[in-house]
């Protein structure tokens, strides 16, 4: 089963920015919690991260539904230089809520205007039928609207020009 969300926005920024920010930059400063989502305390193993076929471990602080710790592995699936990542966060430590994986894409397009836009998507999979009415839910209301907060997080990155820790 997969459940999906969309959001899109428009960036003030070079497109180079608004691509590199959410996957190069520091993710504490783009995953820094919202509600029941923990925040990420940082990554481990990453070495390769940013390439295709690249990944790191995630490290995520306490909450009241995750215990803390390393959490998952991402994974870089695609990426087409300024315009369109893939990534895969997979191999979960605990129980997800009976999700196995989640993908996300980060889609950026120069407009005319010499703004940016942003198309920030996610799949969640599961396999059971009968947590589906739930992470249905869970997808359009708890994790869409945390990816309002991931996706203005990523503007400030791009508009400070904060370093990329990978290249």
């Amino acid at each position: 089963m997969q459940t999906k969300t969309k959001i899109s926005t428009i960036f003030d920024s070079t497109l180079e920015r608004a691509f590199k920010s959410p996957m190069l930059c520091d993710i504490t400063k783009v995953h820094k919690g919202y509600g029941i989502t923990p925040r990420v305390t940082h990554c481990t193993e990453d070495e390769s991260w940013g390439k295709v076929g690249g990944s790191r471990k995630v490290h995520l602080g306490k909450s009241m539904v995750v215990k803390g710790g390393e959490t998952s592995l991402d994974k870089v699936l695609a990426r087409e230089e300024n315009h369109y990542w893939k990534i895969e966060i997979c191999e979960f430590s605990s129980w997800m809520f009976g999700f196995e994986k989640f993908q996300g894409e980060w889609i950026t397009d120069q407009l005319p205007n010499g703004k940016i836009e942003v198309q920030y998507i996610y799949t969640l999979f599961s396999n059971g039928i009968l947590f589906y009415p739930f992470h249905f839910l869970f997808t359009k209301l708890i994790w869409r609207n945390y990816m309002r907060h991931v996706l203005e997080n990523v503007r400030q990155l791009a508009m400070s020009k904060d370093p990329y820790l990978t290249e």
